[in-house]
C-alpha cells in the first residue's frame, strides 16, 4: 500500500514538473489611447481559470506552458496569446467598431449607420417580442429620444404617437412602413414577427418620403431566414391585469353627508328616498374584470438554403379588458419567401394577415359619476322585481348616468365587431453591371371592418315609484349592421447603385412609386314592428341582420353609404456619399403629385441635404485619450404633410351635402348645396426642418453619448375656415417645434460571468403656434383646449383661481364678477387684464399639455444564464386638464373625496369650494389643472436561459423562461387613473376619467429548435 502511495505521488510530481507552471503578468491597454483597461477578462482558454485586470490594467495568472490566454472585454476585439516561456505579456486591445458599421433600414433600401447624417434609432425586434402590448410601438415607450408614446390601457387600442412634438392641426402621427408598404398603423403586425424597428426623425432621413414624411417615419422589418439556418421557435405567455391608482371617491356615508349639505346650501328639501337606497357600491370595482387574463402563443419557422429563404410566423392572442365582457381575440400570420432563380436574379413574396374579434370597449367614466348609495341589482320578496337592475335615483339625475353594471353586463355585449386585414407584396430584383440593382415591387393592403349590433329592451327597477321602466326609455329592439372596406395598392420601381472608387464611396437610389387608395362603407339599421304579431327581434346573434324574415319592420329600415378614392405618383432619389469614411454627404429629393388637389398645384417638391464629419479619422485626433469615435453632423430640408380633418378626402373638390327641401306638387324634393368653396391655390402643408448634433463613442466604445438640436417649422397650415358667410380650405398659419435630444449608455463587464449596461435618453420640446388664420383662436369643442398665436398648440384656457371668497365683506372688497351669481365659498377668479371686473376677457393660458421633458432610462444585468432588465419612463413639465369629478348641472355625480375639505364656513377652506350646484365653479379654471409629470417603472423582466450543455443533449438550441411585470408603479400627483392622456392634435392631455393603465404580470417561455 505504501509503495502505491509513493508511486502516485511520484507520478503527480512528475506531471506537475512536466507541465511547467508559469506565472504570467502584464498590463492591458487600449490601442487608441494607450490607457489601461480595467475589468478585462483574462481566461485560460478551454478552462474555467481566469482573473480580471485591476484599475491600472494589471493582471497576474498561473499558466501551463502551451496554454492560451484569452483577453476579452465589451467594446474590444478579443485577443489571444499562446504561452511558451514568456512571463510578461502586455496586450494592446483594439476597439470593436462593429456597431458603427451596423446596417440600418432607411427609405427604399439600407445603409451603413456610420455613413448617415440623419437621426435614425434602430431597435431590435427581440425588445418587443416578449412584451404584453398588442401594438409594438407601445412597448418602446421611453426608449427613443424624440418619440412620444402615450399608451391607453384599453385592450386593442392604438397609442398616441408623435415624433418631435405636435406639428399640425389635423395629422400628427408618423408614417409606418412595413416591409415597404405605407400604412397609418401597425396593429396588424405581430410583435414576435418583427426583425427590427427604425425610427426616422430628421430631414436627411425623411425627405425621400416626401409628403408623407413630415411627422416622422417608423420602419418595420419582419423576420427573414438567415442563410444556412433552420429554426423552429415556439413561445407562449400567460398573464393577469390589475387596476391600480383608482380615483378616490366618496362612499355612501360621505355621499349622504355631502349631498345633504349641498341641498341645504341650495335651500332645497332633503333627499326623501335614502330609505330606498341603502347600498354602498364601489362602481369601479363592480364593473371591473377582476380576472383579466392575457394569453399569447406564437410559432415561427425559418429555413434558408442556397436558393431559398423562407420564414413563417403564426400567432394567437386572447386578451381580456379591464371591464367585464371586453375581450380581444387575434390571429396573425406572417410569410416571407425569397427565391434566387440565378446568382443575380431573385423574387420574393411577403404576406401579413390578421383576423380580429374585437372587444366591445367601454369606459370607467360612468363608474366615477354614479352615486354609491345604489345597489346595482334589486332584490326583494316580489318575483316580478327580483333580480332586475336598479335605476339610479331619478330625482338626482340617475337616468342620465345609467347603471354602470347594466351597461357592462347587458348592453355592451350586444355587438359583434370583426376585422380582417391582409398586407402583401411581390417583388423581383436583379443585379447587373456589377454595381447596379433594380427592384420592382407591388403591394396590396386590404382592410375589412364589419360589425353587427343589437339594441335590446332591458327592464329596470325604479325604486322611487316601485315600478319597472325600460333602460334609457328604449321601447323597440333594433339591429344595426355595417361593412367598411379600404384597399391600398402601391407600386415601387427602384434603381440602386453602390460602388467604391478608392477612398470614394457612393450609394444612390432613384425610383418611381404610385399609390391608389379606395374606401367604401355601407351601413343600415332596422327596428321591430310594435304592431306585429311576431313581436320583438330575438336576442340571438343569428337574427342580427337587416333582412331576417320575419323580424324587423321593413318600413323602418334605413341605409347609408360613403366612398372615396385617391391616388398619388412620385419620383424620388437619394445619394449617400463618403470620402475616406471621413467626410459624409447625404442628399434626397422627391416630387409628389396627388389627385386630391387642383391640377395647377397637384405636384410639390421636397428635398434635404445633410453633411457629416468623422472627426476621429483626422490625424490630429490621434492623441485624444478615451475618445473612440466622434461624428459631427447636420441636415436641413423641406417635407410635406397631407393633413386633413376627419371625414374630408378632397379639400379641393367640395362635393355636396343635403340642404333645404322644397315641395313640388305632392312631392318633397331634397335640396343639395356645395359643402365649401373651391380653392385652386390649395397645397399640402410644408415643414422646414433642420438639426445639428454629434455621435460619439468613448473608452473603446463602452460609453455612447449622442446629442441633437432640432428645429421644425410647419408652414402653410391646412385649415378649414368658417366665417359664418363662407366656408373654404386655405393655407395659413405656422407651428414651431424645437428642442434637444440626448442619448447615453454604458456597457460594462465585471468578469466573464457578470455584465451590465445602463443608459437613457432625454428630449426637450418647445412648441409654439407662430400664427393662425387671421390670428383667430381655435377652440376644441367640449374642452378647455385652445390653439392661439404665441402659445403652445392645444393649451388650456380658462380662469386663474386665487382662492375662495370667505365672506360677503371679502366679496365687496374685490372686483365684481360678471360670470354669474356667486357667494362666499365660491372661487375668486383673477382680474387678469386689470379692468376692475371679472369677465370672459380674463381667461388666459392656464396649462400646457406638451411636456417640457420626456425621458427614459434602463439598467440591464446578466449573470451567467440569468438576466434582469429594468426600464423607467416619464415626462416632466406638462399639465393635465381634469375633466371629471367637477360636478354637473343636469345630474348629481358622485364626489371626489377631496371635497371632505370643502368650504363650509369662513376659513374652513381656500381651495375646495362650497357644495352648491352652480356652473360658476365649473368654469374652466386652474382648479381643474393638475401636474402631469410622472415617472413609471415601465417594465421589469427576469430571464433564465437553460444551460446549453443540457439543451444540446435534447437537440434544443435555446430555452428561455421569463417573468415580466409592466407598469409596476407610477409616481404622480394626478388624481385620475393615469397621468397619461392622449387625444387629437388640438385637444390632448384632457383626462376624462376614462381608462386605467393596468399592471400586467406575465410568465412565459421561448423554445428554439
Amino acid at each position: 500500500m505504501k509503495a502505491k502511495i509513493i508511486l502516485l505521488l511520484f507520478f503527480l510530481f512528475s506531471v506537475s514538473g512536466f507541465s511547467q507552471n508559469i506565472t504570467v503578468s502584464g498590463v492591458v491597454t487600449g490601442s487608441e489611447d494607450n490607457m489601461p483597461v480595467p475589468g478585462v477578462n483574462v481566461i485560460v482558454k478551454g478552462t474555467s481559470r481566469g482573473v480580471s485586470t485591476d484599475f491600472d490594467g494589471k493582471y497576474s495568472i498561473n499558466v501551463n506552458k502551451g496554454e492560451t490566454l484569452e483577453f476579452s472585454y465589451i467594446g474590444f476585439k478579443t485577443s489571444s496569446v499562446t504561452i511558451q516561456n514568456q512571463t510578461t505579456v502586455n496586450i494592446s486591445m483594439d476597439p470593436d467598431i462593429a456597431a458603427l458599421d451596423e446596417v440600418v433600414v432607411v427609405g427604399y433600401g439600407t445603409a451603413k449607420k456610420r455613413d448617415l447624417t440623419g437621426s435614425i434609432v434602430s431597435i431590435k425586434g427581440e425588445e418587443v417580442a416578449d412584451k404584453p402590448a398588442t401594438n409594438p410601438i407601445a412597448s418602446i415607450q421611453g426608449k427613443v429620444a424624440g418619440l412620444s408614446v402615450v399608451n391607453s390601457g384599453q385592450v386593442g387600442q392604438t397609442p398616441d404617437i408623435r415624433i418631435r412634438g405636435t406639428s399640425s392641426r389635423y395629422a400628427v402621427g408618423p408614417l409606418f412602413v412595413i416591409d415597404g408598404i405605407f400604412a397609418s398603423n401597425i396593429d396588424f403586425v405581430n410583435p414576435n414577427d418583427i426583425e427590427s424597428i427604425e425610427v426616422l426623425k430628421d430631414a436627411s432621413s425623411l425627405a425621400v418620403f416626401g409628403v408623407r414624411g413630415a411627422n416622422g417615419v417608423i420602419i418595420i422589418t419582419t423576420k427573414t431566414a438567415k442563410k444556412g439556418q433552420f429554426r423552429v421557435n415556439f413561445n407562449s405567455s400567460i398573464g393577469i391585469k390589475n387596476i391600480v391608482g383608482a380615483p378616490d371617491l366618496a362612499d355612501a356615508t360621505l355621499f349622504r353627508e355631502l349631498y345633504d349639505e349641498q341641498l341645504a346650501n341650495e335651500g332645497a328639501a332633503p333627499f326623501p328616498h335614502y330609505d330606498k337606497f341603502t347600498g354602498n357600491t364601489n362602481w369601479v370595482e363592480r364593473i371591473s374584470n377582476r380576472s383579466a387574463v392575457l394569453q399569447t402563443t406564437n410559432l415561427s419557422i425559418q429555413n434558408a438554403t442556397e436558393k431559398n429563404k423562407l420564414s413563417f410566423g403564426l400567432g394567437y392572442r386572447l386578451e381580456d379588458g379591464l371591464i367585464k365582457d371586453e375581450q380581444l381575440q387575434r390571429i396573425t400570420f406572417n410569410l416571407n419567401n425569397e427565391y434566387n432563380l440565378t446568382d443575380n436574379f431573385k423574387m420574393g413574396l411577403t404576406i401579413n394577415g390578421l383576423q380580429d374579434k374585437l372587444p366591445n370597449t367601454g369606459s370607467f367614466s360612468s363608474s366615477l359619476n354614479a352615486t354609491p348609495i345604489v345597489d346595482p341589482i334589486h332584490f326583494d320578496s316580489r318575483p316580478e322585481f327580483n333580480g332586475l337592475y336598479n335605476q339610479l335615483p331619478v330625482q338626482i339625475g340617475g337616468p342620465q348616468i345609467g347603471n354602470p353594471l347594466l351597461v357592462a353586463e347587458v348592453t355592451k355585449n350586444k355587438s359583434i365587431p370583426q376585422r380582417y386585414r391582409f398586407v402583401s407584396s411581390l417583388f423581383a430584383e436583379i443585379d447587373f453591371l456589377k454595381n447596379f440593382n433594380f427592384k420592382a415591387t407591388i403591394y396590396g393592403d386590404y382592410n375589412n371592418f364589419r360589425s353587427r349590433s343589437y339594441t335590446p329592451i332591458v327592464p329596470i327597477y325604479v325604486s322611487e315609484t316601485d315600478e319597472i321602466d325600460n333602460f334609457n326609455g328604449n321601447q323597440l329592439t333594433r339591429v344595426s349592421q355595417s361593412n367598411n372596406v379600404t384597399v391600398n395598392f402601391q407600386q415601387d420601381y427602384i434603381l440602386s447603385f453602390a460602388k467604391e472608387y478608392g477612398k470614394h464611396d457612393i450609394n444612390a437610389v432613384a425610383g418611381f412609386t404610385t399609390t391608389q387608395f379606395a374606401s367604401e362603407n355601407i351601413s343600415g339599421s332596422v327596428q321591430h314592428d310594435p304592431g306585429s304579431s311576431v313581436g320583438i327581434i330575438p336576442d340571438n346573434q343569428r337574427f342580427w341582420y337587416l333582412n331576417v324574415f320575419p323580424y324587423g319592420d321593413p318600413s323602418t329600415r334605413t341605409s347609408n353609404s360613403s366612398q372615396s378614392e385617391r391616388a398619388t405618383s412620385s419620383f424620388l432619389s437619394r445619394a449617400i456619399y463618403n470620402y475616406d469614411s471621413k467626410y459624409l454627404l447625404n442628399a434626397s429629393y422627391r416630387r409628389d403629385a396627388t389627385s386630391q388637389l387642383a391640377p395647377e398645384n397637384r405636384a410639390q417638391d421636397f428635398w434635404s441635404i445633410g453633411a457629416g464629419w468623422v472627426v476621429t479619422r483626422e490625424g490630429f485626433m490621434d492623441n485624444i485619450n478615451g475618445l473612440s469615435y466622434l461624428k459631427i453632423k447636420g441636415s436641413t430640408g423641406v417635407l410635406g404633410n397631407q393633413a386633413l380633418p376627419g371625414g374630408t378626402n378632397y379639400p379641393y373638390y367640395p362635393g355636396v351635402s343635403q340642404g333645404a327641401t322644397a315641395v313640388f306638387g305632392n312631392e318633397v324634393v331634397p335640396g343639395y348645396v356645395q359643402k365649401f368653396e373651391e380653392n385652386p391655390n390649395l397645397q399640402w402643408e410644408t415643414v422646414r426642418m433642420w438639426e445639428i448634433g454629434f455621435e460619439s463613442r468613448w473608452f473603446a466604445n463602452r460609453l455612447m453619448l449622442n446629442a441633437n438640436y432640432y428645429n421644425r417649422k410647419t408652414e402653410n397650415l391646412l385649415v378649414f375656415v368658417d366665417t359664418g358667410v363662407q366656408t373654404f380650405f386655405d393655407n395659413f398659419g405656422e407651428i414651431e417645434n424645437k428642442g434637444l435630444e440626448f442619448e447615453i449608455s454604458w456597457d460594462g463587464e465585471i468578469n466573464d460571468d457578470f455584465s451590465y449596461s445602463i443608459g437613457g435618453n432625454l428630449t426637450t420640446v418647445n412648441n409654439k403656434v407662430l400664427s393662425t388664420f387671421e390670428d383667430a383662436p381655435i377652440f376644441a369643442n367640449g374642452t378647455a383646449s385652445r390653439t392661439v398665436t404665441g402659445q403652445p398648440i392645444g393649451s388650456f384656457y380658462g380662469y386663474i383661481v386665487d382662492g375662495l371668497y370667505q365672506s360677503n365683506a371679502d366679496i365687496a372688497s374685490l372686483p365684481p364678477s360678471r360670470l354669474g351669481t356667486y357667494a362666499p365659498g365660491d372661487f375668486k377668479y383673477r382680474d387678469v387684464n386689470d379692468d376692475g371686473e371679472i369677465t370672459p376677457a380674463d381667461r388666459t393660458l392656464i396649462g400646457n399639455p406638451t411636456p417640457d421633458l420626456t425621458y427614459g432610462f434602463y439598467a440591464n444585468f446578466k449573470y451567467k444564464n440569468v438576466s434582469l432588465n429594468i426600464d423607467f419612463q416619464g415626462v416632466y413639465g406638462n399639465e393635465i386638464y381634469r375633466n371629471w369629478g367637477n360636478g354637473n348641472s343636469f345630474a348629481q355625480f358622485n364626489y371626489r373625496t377631496d371635497l371632505q375639505d370643502r368650504w363650509n364656513g369662513s376659513g374652513s377652506s381656500n381651495w375646495e369650494p362650497r357644495l352648491f350646484s352652480t356652473n360658476y365653479n365649473r368654469l374652466p379654471s386652474t382648479y381643474m389643472i393638475e401636474d402631469g409629470s410622472y415617472i413609471r417603472i415601465r417594465n421589469i423582466q427576469l430571464n433564465y436561459s437553460i444551460n446549453s450543455n443540457i439543451l444540446e443533449k435534447l437537440k434544443i438550441q435555446q430555452l428561455k423562461l421569463y417573468a415580466n411585470v409592466q407598469n409596476l408603479f407610477t409616481w404622480t400627483k394626478a388624481s385620475g387613473f393615469t397621468p397619461e392622456a392622449g387625444g387629437s392634435p388640438t385637444s390632448f392631455g384632457v383626462d376624462g376619467g376614462g381608462y386605467p393603465i393596468p399592471v400586467i404580470s406575465t410568465l412565459g417561455l421561448s423554445l428554439t429548435f
